[in-house]
């Protein structure tokens, strides 16, 4: 197995994109954001990306359900803000 496939099949690449959404929630907070808008933005994000790790690492389809099921309240929660022109 060559590094980059070690890197993708051990789920290390998701845990990359979690580093970098972690990273925009701390600068979006530093911007005074507020954490409900931080959370609708970044939190699918990081629930589809947790998806897309336990996929990679051959977790059971049911972890993967669940994971992308849970992103859609706060889509839905960043959509109403938005919509709403709250945000």
């Amino acid at each position: 197995m060559d590094m980059i496939e070690a890197f993708f099949a051990s789920g290390h690449a998701a845990d990359l994109v979690l580093a970098v959404l972690a990273a925009e929630a701390v600068w979006l907070r530093i911007r005074e954001w507020s954490w409900a808008q931080i959370l609708g933005l970044v939190g699918p994000a990081v629930f589809i990306v947790l998806a897309l790790r336990a996929a990679l690492v051959g977790a059971g389809w049911e972890w993967v359900a669940v994971l992308l099921a849970l992103s859609l309240p706060l889509h839905l929660m960043d959509l109403r803000t938005r919509l709403s022109g709250a945000g």
